[in-house]
């Protein structure tokens, strides 16, 4: 908790700080649990915008509700996790995404070439409280640890000094979260099992592969009736869909038509991306090259890293070429003056008279960037002395090491 730091809650009260607070109060606290009459503060809401639009809510406890929550956890994460299903992958030890996607694949490689992609609406603010505790107290006796959970499932959302009671939900930025909603949706889990599908789920993102369209459909049907009698749980019929696998993403991935389809990136995740780049750059104008390139390069591991699995490598050289030429861009931007211009091409290497022939073309940024002057100015061997990472030569080395 102390390694990842985090924002403080509405006590304003940090994790640095919380050690020497402890100190000096831990003992009313210890007693208040042992009791049954620890009360939570309130969480203090943050909105974050959603990549598809929207904003996700997250509610931040306090320093001390995080650390109380954290140990819950190691309580609780033993007494469930051996007991959910091998078919769940979000927020367990020893598994991830990476692996719910290969799964994923595996099954339309087995010939269920439809996919039941169901979006639980607002998910973790819609979470039943009485259906939450009831599954928790299948394997939790103690009433004192129940009261517990449920005094951190209504702890009030504090927004602009106000705290609003909450009557549902189990709002996200809290350590208990991701147990809470691995134990609600075990019942899903079990109900597919049950029914002999093949699917995948991470946290509340599940794809149930099926032979045809019309098996596809039945359970569609089904499985949303279930969620929503059984669990109390709305489907999103907007984003939910029946179609192939293919045309669908999962944890941002998709994957090809192929009778053993290849895992590639997504188009809604590529877009993201370039979206985060534009933003970096937009911010970068003042800065010189080199430290826009330094501000780059760990957003751009980052997402490789996530993206390694992806077999389909033209993405990655397109993705490559473009960034190459918006960073052209904006050199050519920050130069302003023909005569600015004109000199740094010349250092570049370029002949006199193309040099002012390019700096005086009257074309815009973008056409420059991509133009023949700029490249051979500036051509991708310059971008790697300047240490660029190249998304390409990235998903190599991780497939080298794997």
């Amino acid at each position: 908790m102390v390694e990842n730091k985090g924002a403080p809650g509405v006590d304003g009260l940090t994790v640095l700080e919380l050690k020497p607070w402890l100190q000096a109060h831990w003992l009313n606290i210890k007693q208040a649990l042992l009791a049954g009459e620890y009360m939570p503060a309130a969480v203090r809401k943050v909105e974050i915008p959603k990549p598809q639009g929207g904003v996700r809510t997250l509610g931040i406890p306090t320093a001390l509700d995080r650390l109380i929550q954290q140990g819950l956890h190691q309580i609780l994460q033993p007494l469930f996790d051996p007991g959910f299903s091998g078919s769940s992958y979000g927020f367990r030890p020893g598994r991830n995404a990476h692996q719910a996607v290969e799964a994923a694949r595996s099954y339309v490689a087995e010939g269920k070439r439809w996919a039941v992609d169901l979006d639980l609406e607002k998910f973790f603010d819609r979470v039943n409280h009485d259906v939450l505790m009831a599954r928790v107290a299948r394997k939790v006796k103690d009433e004192r640890v129940l009261k517990l959970i449920r005094r951190y499932l209504e702890a009030g959302l504090m927004e602009g000094g106000v705290a609003m009671a909450r009557s549902e939900g189990t709002p996200q930025g809290g350590p208990l979260s991701p147990l809470l909603s691995n134990i609600l949706l075990d019942d899903l889990d079990r109900e597919l099992e049950r029914r002999g599908h093949r699917f995948c789920r991470y946290a509340d993102d599940c794809n149930i592969y099926v032979g045809s369209y019309r098996t596809g459909q039945r359970v569609m049907q089904g499985i949303t009736a279930f969620l929503e009698q059984r669990l109390k749980l709305k489907v999103n019929a907007d984003k939910s869909a029946v179609a192939r696998p293919w045309e669908r993403k999962f944890l941002g991935y998709s994957m090809t038509g192929h009778r053993k389809p290849k895992l590639r990136i997504a188009p809604q995740s590529r877009k993201r991306l370039t979206e985060k780049i534009r933003l970096a750059l937009r911010r970068g104008r003042g800065q010189s090259i080199q430290q826009v390139i330094e501000g780059l390069n760990p957003v751009l591991r980052g997402w490789m890293a996530y993206f390694r699995l992806t077999e389909v490598k033209s993405v990655l050289e397109e993705l490559d070429g473009w960034l190459r030429r918006k960073l052209r861009t904006l050199l050519w931007r920050q130069w302003k003056r023909v005569y600015t211009r004109a000199a740094n091409l010349m250092k570049a290497g370029l002949g006199k008279v193309r040099a002012w022939q390019s700096a005086t073309n009257g074309h815009g940024p973008w056409w420059n960037g991509g133009a023949s002057h700029m490249n051979h100015a500036y051509p991708n061997a310059w971008f790697d002395r300047m240490g660029l990472v190249s998304l390409l030569d990235t998903q190599r080395r991780f497939q080298s090491v794997s």
